[in-house]
């Protein structure tokens, strides 16, 4: 079959599309074709190699994929069944979704919800999931439309960008984080309130004037650090990413002062039975208009070069990437 394979030579991460074969299914394995993949940023940090993602060579790369099942030794899925994989940590230390086919553990899949077809559900993706979980912990923090406003950093990412959609979809007002201003009318596309610069978060105190009722947060550090300051009494802060760096530059201020939560969210090791549950809510709450503002579609073959622009900040939105189908 056809893949994304990524090979260390010299030190060197090389990235190129080659003809592999997959291992024997074992009991509770699936094997899907795959239809979709897409890029995240954990993707380009291993594509390039500019990240330490990928300890085992050869990899394919992919953390997220939607398909069919072509042959199942798991009870739970038959051929023809559409599924979804995110996390699991395929792609990084198991062959991931950048290929025609992936043989995976049955447990690290889940059934393609009715109202969704293949290719939306790789809009949405791993970022996407990982939105959903960052909105439901502001949910259940007891952070309501009617508190006050939500900030979301990195917010044309596809983490931040469907973190937007979400939360106006719930009825907050959204302000939007960008570092770049040409991303600005299409973060007011997606729901977008208000607009702010990056850098207006590069420098903070240990309090500062109380603005937000929670916060997505996809950067870190400086960031982080600054809406921490800014986050209201008995707000919360989602935080999921590390664009900007894995260092928190704060004091415990916020929290101790401010009775304020910092609430990490992971997507990877999600339990499955939890899984279903978020994706049913991926499907009622974000509108049709979200799946042609919000994604970019590439073949196999352009992936190292998008990966590259990934890491450079020049991608907004989702990039697709369509394998068969």
């Amino acid at each position: 079959m056809k893949a994304l394979v990524l090979e260390q030579i010299e030190n060197k991460t090389l990235a190129a599309v080659k003809e592999i074969t997959l291992p024997a299914l074992a009991d509770g394995d699936v094997l899907v074709d795959i239809d979709w993949s897409s890029l995240n940023y954990k993707d380009a940090l291993a594509i390039t190699g500019k990240g330490k993602i990928i300890r085992q060579f050869p990899m394919v790369p992919g953390i997220d994929f939607s398909g069919r099942v072509s042959e199942s030794r798991d009870p739970r899925f038959i051929p023809g069944q559409q599924v979804i994989l995110t996390g699991w940590g395929v792609g990084e230390n198991h062959w991931g979704g950048l290929a025609a086919q992936a043989c995976v553990k049955g447990d690290w899949l889940v059934s393609l919800p009715d109202a969704l077809s293949a290719r939306n559900a790789m809009i949405i993706g791993t970022a996407g999931f990982t939105a959903m979980l960052c909105v439901d912990a502001l949910v259940e923090a007891g952070v309501k439309p009617q508190s006050g406003k939500v900030l979301v950093t990195g917010a044309s990412g596809g983490v931040g960008s469907t973190a937007v959609v979400l939360l106006k979809a719930l009825g907050y007002t959204v302000v939007a984080v960008s570092g770049r201003e040409s991303t600005h009318d299409f973060l007011r596309q997606l729901g977008a309130d208000e607009i702010l610069p990056r850098s207006d978060f590069e420098e903070t105190r240990p309090l500062e004037k109380q603005l937000w009722a929670g916060a997505v947060d996809t950067v870190g550090s400086k960031v982080l650090a600054k809406v921490l300051a800014q986050t209201n009494y008995r707000g919360c802060v989602a935080a999921c990413g590390l664009a900007g760096g894995f260092d928190l530059p704060g004091t415990v201020m916020p929290f101790i002062l401010r009775n304020v939560r910092l609430q990490g969210v992971d997507s990877v090791m999600v339990p499955t039975e939890e899984r279903a549950a978020v994706w049913a809510r991926l499907a009622s709450l974000l509108p049709e208009s979200y799946y042609q503002q919000a994604s970019t579609e590439i073949g196999l073959e352009q992936a190292p070069a998008f990966a590259a622009d990934f890491l450079s900040n020049k991608i907004q939105g989702r990039t697709l990437v369509k394998i068969n189908g």
